[in-house]
Parts: structure tokens; C-alpha cells; sequence
């Protein structure tokens, strides 16, 4: 099969197309023909060599999700027959023709979700509703700020909470993103220069704050969460893309008897994993089958132009999914 290969850690130069040995699922796990791989930041970092893959992954092939069609079958495998489409969650090896997972990491894709679309709905959809409900127990009529709402991820929350019935406020660097974000339903949005918005939060929320925050750029944005999370609020941090290392007021924390809670998807074991899989196939995929939220596309390359998606992505411009097409 082909695959993009991490020749060493560096720059997109160090991408590389390559035949490699084909997969065989052993018991339990299924093997999927890949359409369609979601590039994603996590995907830059292994790169370059700051983000390994976990034990068990690829650690020289990029890619943690992807969509296709299931074309072999390990012993044991009961949910699942060949010629499935589906779609999942990887640690890793997603940037190629095949991928193996067990059938408990796979979701089953309704016939409403075309191939493309699908595509764009792991990560940013499991994170965002990962982050939402799952950590932050998101309640119906809440007050939610999303940051880095042209992200996958912040795209993808944007409609999940309007789905549930909250209130959104997304912020963004620039303008053309917000514009966008209202698009999609953000109540209010608020163009963050520097890492200040608290007081733009409070006021769009008649001086409560947010109950929920979905943090996705880290760095001195959480200083400025505690600022502006309502009593009893929780800010669920997911991305560090402004940097890991935050001064925060413990007291204004404590005050608000407010929670800060981290989360990551790659590294959970085997058994969150599956419980991660339920919750895309139960609760998420419903939502894109109906039109209630649809995946954001920003642009699909083909798989041997993996390094321009990664130069694209660490740009800042894309708005929703980089997507890269790997078989028809």
C-alpha cells in the first residue's frame, strides 16, 4: 500500500510517499480502505518530532482519522462485514491505503453522510463533544464560549452546542473567521487581540460569564478563562497552540468555585477508546445524518500532497477540516 512516511523529525520536506507493506487485521480488529485522512495539528507536531506516537502506532506514519470502507476481517469480528463504510479514530498511520482498528474503535457510517463529509467528522466532531458533554456536562440554555472557532474543533463545537441549546460565543483572530463562525450559529462573537475577551464574555452574558469554555489555544488564554467563567463554570482545555505554560489567579478559581480540566483522545486506553467510538456512533453521527451540524471543509489535497496540507494547517488560514484524499 502507499503511505506518507516521517523520513526523520523536520519540516513538511521530510514527508514522504512510499510503498509499505500491506496490513492484516489479527483478532478482534478490522481493515479499512482509506478514502479520505484528516490532517490535523497533532499530525505537525509528530513531525517534528515533539509529539511521538503511542505504543502500539505507526511511529513513522502520520494521520489520526480517517474514513473508508472495511475490506478484511480479522477472526472474531461480529459487528462489522466487508464493504462497511465507517469511519474512526486512530493513535496514528491514518496518511495511507490501509488502516487496522478494533471493531469497537470503529463507527458505522449512515447512508445520509457521503464519503467526503465523513471524512471531516472524528476528530474535531469526538473531541467537541468529548469536551462538551462528556468533561464538561454540558446543560441546555448554558452559556458556552468556543476559542479558535474556525478550527475543526471549534467548528465542530460551535454546532453542538447550538444542537443542545446553549448559548455560543466564539472568538477568533480574525474578522472573515467570526463572519463565518455566526454562520454556523455563534450567538455573539468576539475578535481576541492579545489574549483578552473576559470582559467581552461578561458582557454578552449579562455579567455571569460563561458556564462552559472550550479552550483550544492554551498559553495566556487561561488566565483569561478564569476571568471570564460564570460561578461553577468549567473551562476544558484541549488545545496548547499559544503554548503550555499559563499564570492563572487561583483565587479568582476559587471564588467562582469554578474546574479546569485537561483532556487529550490519543493516549486514552483502550477501553475510553471504545466509549469514544459509542458516543461518534450514538450521539454525533445523528446529528450530521439530519443536518443538525455538517463537517466544515476548508480543502481536500491528494494524499501525495500531504506536505502542502501541513504548510496550509500551520498557516492559521484554514477555517474547518484539511482533508486528504487517499483512494476513490
Amino acid at each position: 500500500m502507499r503511505a506518507i512516511v516521517i523520513r526523520e523529525p523536520g519540516g513538511p520536506e521530510v514527508l514522504s510517499l512510499q510503498e509499505v507493506p500491506d496490513l492484516h487485521p489479527p483478532f478482534g480488529h478490522v481493515r479499512v480502505a482509506v478514502r479520505h485522512a484528516g490532517v490535523n495539528r497533532a499530525d505537525l507536531l509528530q513531525r517534528m518530532g515533539v509529539y511521538p506516537a503511542p505504543p502500539g502506532v505507526p511511529p513513522n506514519i502520520p494521520g489520526l482519522e480517517y474514513s473508508g470502507v472495511i475490506d478484511a476481517l480479522g477472526e472474531g469480528v461480529t459487528r462489522f462485514q466487508i464493504g462497511d463504510r465507517v469511519l474512526g479514530l486512530l493513535g496514528g498511520g491514518a496518511y495511507a491505503e490501509q488502516v487496522v482498528a478494533h471493531e469497537g474503535e470503529v463507527a458505522r457510517l449512515p447512508e445520509a453522510i457521503d464519503d467526503l463529509t465523513a471524512g471531516a467528522v472524528p476528530e474535531a466532531f469526538v473531541t467537541a463533544y468529548d469536551a462538551l458533554v462528556t468533561r464538561a456536562g454540558l446543560a441546555t440554555g448554558e452559556a458556552v464560549v468556543v476559542h479558535a472557532g474556525g478550527s475543526g474543533v471549534g467548528t465542530a463545537a460551535i454546532q453542538i452546542a447550538k444542537a443542545l441549546g446553549c448559548f455560543v460565543i466564539a472568538t477568533s483572530r480574525t474578522e472573515d473567521k467570526l463572519a463565518r463562525c455566526k454562520e454556523l450559529g455563534a450567538d455573539v462573537t468576539i475578535a481576541v487581540k492579545g489574549a483578552s475577551f473576559a470582559d467581552a464574555v461578561r458582557a454578552a452574558t449579562s455579567g455571569r460569564g460563561a458556564d462552559v469554555i472550550v479552550e483550544l489555544v492554551g498559553g495566556a488564554y487561561v488566565a483569561e478563562d478564569v476571568s471570564a467563567v460564570a460561578t461553577r463554570g468549567r473551562i476544558i482545555v484541549v488545545g496548547l497552540t499559544a503554548g503550555t505554560r499559563s499564570e492563572v489567579d487561583l483565587g479568582a478559581l476559587l471564588r467562582r468555585r469554578a474546574t479546569i480540566t485537561g483532556t487529550v483522545l490519543r493516549s486514552r486506553p483502550l477501553a475510553e477508546k471504545l466509549l469514544a467510538a459509542e458516543a461518534l456512533e450514538r450521539n454525533v453521527l445523528p446529528l450530521v445524518a439530519s443536518g443538525r451540524a455538517r463537517p466544515v471543509i476548508d480543502r481536500v489535497l491528494p494524499l501525495a500532497e500531504a506536505a502542502a496540507a501541513h504548510v496550509h494547517v500551520a498557516s492559521n488560514a484554514s477555517f474547518g477540516k484539511v482533508l486528504l484524499a487517499v483512494s476513490a
